[in-house]
C-alpha cells in the first residue's frame, strides 16, 4: 500500500468517478482502475462497488477513506514542515441551505489559511442535495436546520443515510425585508400583515416537498409566492417588490449589503440549526476548522452554541 494509493481513492471520492478523478490526477482511467484494484486486492476489501450506474464507496470502504484522509493529511503536514513549504493544498467540500452565517464562516476559515495553495467547496443548494452530498461524501458537512414540523421525516432520512445531525444553534423566525419596505420598522410582524407582499422561497426542484422548505411556515397559502434558486436573487426581489421571506434572522454584516433587514416573526415555531455528517467517515481537520469558524460566527451574532 503506497501514500500514492491513498490519494488515488480519496481524489475518486473527491471527483464523484473514476474518470473524472483520473481527469484531475492527470492520468489514464485505466491506470486509476488498476491502482484501486491492487490496493483492493492487497487489503483483501472491497473499496468501491461497481454498477452499471458508476462507483459507491462500501461500507469497508467508508472505513477506509476515514483512516486515508488522516493518514494523507499527516504525511502533507509532515513534507510542509520538513520542506519549509506552505504549498500544500487541502480539499474540503461544505454543502448548506441559503445561509449567509455559512458563508461568513467560510470567509473567515480562508482568510485565516496560511497557503499559498487550497482548494476548497462551498455548495449553497437544496435541501435533498445537501443530503446526498453528505451521503456520497461529496462534501463533508451539510448545513441545514430541523424545526417541530419536519424534525420526523429529515431525522429519518438521514438515519437511512448513515448521517447524524448536530445541533449548532437556536433561532427565532425573523421575515427579511428591505430597509425601505413600509413594514421594516416594525417591532415584530405577522404572517397576516405580509399577505399583500410576495413571499420570495428557494425552490427545492424534484423533492418540493414541505417538509424539505428553507422557510418555516411552509404549508401556510400565500396569496404570492415566487420562487428562486439563489441568495443574490432572493435579495434583489425583496429590494424590488418589496418581497419578504422568512430566515434564521442573521443576516451576516460582511456578506449582506445593508440593504436588508430582519423583523422578528410571530410565530410558535422556531429553528433549530445545525451540521450533518455521515457518520462512517471522520471529519477532515479543514471540515473540523470550518465547524469552529461556524460557532465563532454564530456565537459573534450572541446565539448560544449547543454544545
Amino acid at each position: 500500500m503506497t501514500l500514492q494509493q491513498l490519494k488515488y481513492v480519496i481524489a475518486v471520492v473527491t471527483y464523484g468517478s473514476i474518470s473524472e478523478g483520473a481527469k484531475q490526477l492527470f492520468i489514464s482511467q485505466p491506470s486509476l482502475s488498476n491502482a484501486i484494484k491492487e490496493l483492493e486486492k492487497e487489503l483483501g476489501i472491497e473499496i468501491f462497488r461497481r454498477t452499471p450506474r458508476g462507483i459507491t464507496l462500501s461500507a469497508e470502504g467508508s472505513e477506509f477513506l476515514s483512516y486515508a484522509r488522516q493518514v494523507v493529511e499527516q504525511a502533507d503536514l509532515l513534507e510542509e514542515h520538513y520542506s519549509g513549504s506552505s504549498k500544500v493544498k487541502r480539499i474540503c467540500s461544505i454543502s448548506t441551505q441559503h445561509y449567509a452565517f455559512a458563508v461568513e464562516a467560510f470567509v473567515k476559515m480562508l482568510s485565516e489559511l496560511d497557503r499559498d495553495s487550497y482548494e476548497y467547496t462551498l455548495r449553497e443548494t437544496r435541501t435533498g442535495e445537501i443530503i446526498d452530498d453528505v451521503r456520497n461524501l461529496h462534501s463533508e458537512v451539510g448545513v441545514l436546520y430541523i424545526n417541530d414540523f419536519n424534525r420526523k421525516v429529515i431525522l429519518k432520512l438521514l438515519k437511512e443515510n448513515g448521517l447524524v445531525f448536530h445541533p449548532l444553534f437556536r433561532a427565532e423566525p425573523h421575515v427579511f425585508l428591505s430597509r425601505s419596505h413600509p413594514l421594516a420598522g416594525e417591532k415584530s410582524v405577522k404572517l397576516e400583515q405580509l399577505e399583500e407582499y410576495p413571499f420570495v422561497c428557494f425552490e427545492q426542484g424534484q423533492l418540493n416537498s414541505f417538509y424539505f422548505s428553507e422557510e418555516i411556515c411552509s404549508t401556510y397559502s400565500y396569496k404570492k409566492q415566487i420562487h428562486v434558486s439563489d441568495r443574490a436573487t432572493l435579495f434583489n426581489l425583496l429590494e424590488g417588490l418589496n418581497g419578504y421571506t422568512i430566515s434564521s434572522g442573521v443576516l451576516g454584516g460582511d456578506i449582506n449589503s445593508g440593504s436588508i433587514t430582519a423583523v422578528p416573526l410571530v410565530t410558535d415555531e422556531d429553528m433549530l440549526i445545525g451540521w450533518i455528517e455521515n457518520t462512517r467517515t471522520g471529519l477532515s481537520a479543514a471540515a473540523r476548522r470550518y465547524i469552529d469558524m461556524l460557532e465563532q460566527v454564530v456565537a459573534g451574532y450572541g446565539f448560544e452554541i449547543i454544545s
